[in-house]
């Protein structure tokens, strides 16, 4: 039988593929995008993100996270979840179609209405294809969903720099995204080649239901904070800000999407695998944890360090309001992908009660900050995301420290010797930006010499020395 090690290595190294690709195609037509279009453009398909992120929990509603838990699904299992998706997603389009003109009223901006008509095609677009990733994800196949990813994001990105030379301005981002799940359901249809071939089972959807209605119930609430100071931004102050603030959120999002989105995927059907072997579970969890901090740390620290020129050589001066966003941003995101493998691991468990349970403490927490934040400006609400997260770091880890005996202050002891040691390499950097050096020898020197430091403060710690040996012998390989 494979170990998990190797099934890891394996299964991370084309996610790590799909996601290094995918984040760097986006980034570099995201710059020649954001130099075409305005702030404002991207503040305007922003104020939409929460409509349609909660009508993608409605319509998963934590079915695709019980299929990769089940072992062995049926041919009922995938059927049920392939008609509830799409039966649920025809009706939230139905809904939203009907809902655009009042949405558009409320926030004052009427191209809304025919942008949300249009864009949230894309919802039944995603519900054709959720079963089919569901069952790549089990076979740990992400090779397949690397290739259609890619494609996908190189295609719709192409397009939609075309578009937005040509003068569609905001439409060219909504054109995009509809090229993008068009592509992606050809591809992922000739990959997997499947149809439902029975019908919808009760016994099925209240079996699967069971564990993904607490799933639905804890996603909504996550979503929803999440886009709440979207929608606050945008009722309260401007698109324009709403720019600023998502140009700087996105960016500091690349590391952490990047590594925890990689180790996300995959360690969820892996740590699945073994759920019944606690002793076997614990260690690698553990492991998980100090290798996505080595990783993360130190790339969301240089994001930080060197917001400014990285801001302004990237997307010119007109976006220099989003790098205090970015600063803020980016030391917050370092901590998001510990709060991601607690809740994995009581995911893996079967406990999505719990998992359930700390959601509504967390966003009765979050949503109160918030709302005292709201008076004060942007710059407020972004500071109280970053006061949110940290609570949440430390909420997250409650269960795991009873279930398992790995607590805050155990984690805590995992991860800070990268944390240190990731501020030391990077104070140097940031004051590096105060030489009014050229911004590109800025990024490259500054990038550099901090990942320097932090190979030198760590070449002799195990894990670095064991990703540096990985390294190595897949380089062997190859040769």
């Amino acid at each position: 039988m494979t170990s998990i090690k190797q099934q890891t290595i394996r299964s991370s190294k084309w996610n790590f593929i799909e996601r290094i690709s995918t984040q760097g195609i986006q980034f570099l037509l995201g710059i020649i995008m954001a130099r075409l279009l305005l702030p404002s453009d991207y503040g305007t398909i922003g104020l939409l993100a929460i409509f349609f992120e909660i009508s993608q929990a409605f319509i998963d509603s934590g079915f695709s996270s019980a299929l990769i838990r089940t072992k062995d699904p049926s041919k009922k299992d995938y059927s049920t979840v392939f008609y509830f998706n799409l039966g649920i997603s025809i009706a939230i389009y139905a809904l939203l179609f009907f809902a655009a003109p009042f949405i558009a009223n409320f926030f004052k901006i009427q191209v809304l209405c025919p942008i949300l008509r249009v864009q949230a095609i894309t919802l039944i677009i995603n519900a054709i294809m959720a079963v089919q990733v569901s069952m790549l994800n089990i076979k740990l196949d992400f090779k397949a969903l690397a290739q259609r990813k890619v494609a996908a994001t190189l295609i719709s990105g192409v397009c939609g720099i075309g578009f937005a030379y040509i003068g569609h301005g905001v439409w060219s981002l909504v054109y995009q995204q509809l090229i993008a799940a068009g592509i992606n359901l050809i591809f992922i249809c000739y990959i997997c080649r499947w149809i439902p071939t029975t019908g919808f089972s009760m016994e099925s959807f209240k079996r699967l239901g069971s564990f993904g209605s607490r799933l639905l119930a804890a996603g909504l609430l996550h979503t929803i904070y999440r886009n709440m100071t979207t929608f606050a931004i945008g009722k309260f102050y401007s698109a324009q800000d709403l720019g600023y603030y998502s140009r700087g959120s996105n960016f500091s999002d690349l590391p952490n999407n990047t590594i925890n989105g990689v180790l996300q995927t995959v360690t969820y059907p892996i740590l699945a695998k073994i759920q019944d072997d606690e002793e076997h579970l614990v260690r690698v969890y553990r492991k998980y944890i100090r290798i996505t901090s080595l990783t993360i740390f130190i790339f969301s620290g240089i994001l930080c360090a060197l917001a400014e020129p990285i801001i302004l050589f990237c997307l010119t001066e007109k976006w220099a309001k989003a790098v205090i966003f970015l600063h803020v941003f980016a030391f917050s995101s370092m901590f998001d992908h510990l709060s991601t493998i607690n809740l994995n691991l009581l995911k893996v468990k079967g406990r999505s009660d719990l998992f359930l349970k700390l959601e509504i403490i967390k966003k009765a927490i979050s949503i109160t900050i918030l709302i005292c934040a709201i008076p004060f400006g942007v710059f407020a609400i972004c500071l109280s995301k970053l006061l949110y997260n940290q609570i949440a770091v430390f909420i997250n880890t409650y269960y795991t420290g009873k279930l398992f005996h790995l607590g805050y202050i155990q984690q805590v002891k995992d991860f800070s010797p990268y944390l240190i040691r990731c501020i030391l390499a990077c104070i140097p950097v940031y004051f590096m930006t105060y030489l009014q050096l050229p911004h590109i020898v800025t990024i490259i020197v500054g990038s550099s010499t901090a990942l320097l430091l932090y190979w030198l403060m760590l070449r002799k710690n195990p894990d670095m020395q064991e990703l540096v040996d990985l390294v190595k012998m897949k380089f062997k390989k190859k040769k």
